[in-house]
């Protein structure tokens, strides 16, 4: 289904956040997805967190407007995700449901139109907790807000505010988080006509405690297949990655962490390898 209108809340801002966080890993990770005869997809994930191993086998099953997800652990934990779309005209409808715990089941529905967006969840139990988000707006500017009800206790659990805009050289964004009490602003601009560059600014104030916080971070693409990364935040904590398609939707990424105030301390590195048919 193609995406109309300003999309969902979570769009507004997410190009910087992901400029910030997207791929950034730690542990030893090793994914390998395949497609067999009859349409199915499977991937395997390792992971390798200090001594300790986590595996997880999933497949995926698409039949006309339908995606069937099943995910299953080393904690024995099975994972079932069901995507339809146009059940109704610009609609999508999930339901997810995590095993052995039953009262994780959640069903969300989502409504694009030319100039708005809603989303309304609920989790599966007697006393669910109800999540609600809109959007108006255009793929250019977009505002809009989301909030988290508890039935049990009857209080709001979540509300957010944000604003976004869109051009072609940069991306900008305005949240009002945390019931009000957190300001996060992001900036983003792409340098150069290709935007094989780009470099993003994010402030956070936590307006209880007046304490701020500022992560800066850049992203070059060193060749077609390669893009360099790095973060710096006001501690004094410098991330950098290195990722490299080794062949078509195939990567390859290196990943590092150090405390530029505390260089005695040992830096953390991570590897991940995504094979892809």
């Amino acid at each position: 289904m193609a995406m109309k209108g300003p999309g969902l809340f979570s769009d507004i801002g997410k190009k910087p956040k992901d400029l910030l966080s997207k791929d950034y890993n730690y542990d030893h990770k090793l994914t390998i997805a395949t497609l067999s005869a009859s349409g199915v997809g499977l991937t395997s994930t390792s992971v390798k967190k200090g001594n300790i191993y986590a595996l997880d086998i999933g497949s995926q099953y698409k039949y006309k407007n339908a995606i069937l997800d099943v995910k299953v652990d080393t904690d024995s934990n099975i994972a079932t995700t069901l995507i339809i779309s146009e059940i109704l005209p610009y609609t999508k409808a999930i339901a997810s449901l995590k095993l052995p715990d039953v009262n994780s089941g959640k069903l969300e529905v989502q409504y694009f139109h030319d100039h708005a967006s809603v989303t309304a969840a609920f989790s599966l139990k007697q006393n669910p907790l109800v999540e609600l988000s809109t959007t108006f707006g255009t793929k250019e500017i977009s505002f809009g807000g989301e909030a988290s009800y508890d039935t049990a206790s009857g209080n709001f659990t979540k509300y957010t505010a944000g604003f976004g805009l869109t051009k072609p050289d940069y991306t900008t964004s305005l949240h009002l988080a945390d019931k009000g009490d957190t300001l996060k602003a992001a900036y983003m601009h792409h340098l150069g006509e290709t935007h094989r560059a780009s470099a993003v600014v994010e402030i956070t104030r936590r307006l209880s405690t007046n304490e701020n916080s500022v992560t800066v971070g850049a992203a070059c693409a060193v060749d077609s297949q390669t893009t360099f990364k790095a973060r710096l935040n006001n501690t004094g904590k410098l991330a950098t990655l290195l990722q490299h398609e080794v062949k078509p939707k195939s990567f390859l990424t290196l990943s590092g962490e150090f405390d530029t105030k505390a260089l005695d301390r040992a830096p953390k590195f991570g590897l991940a390898l995504l094979l892809k048919p």
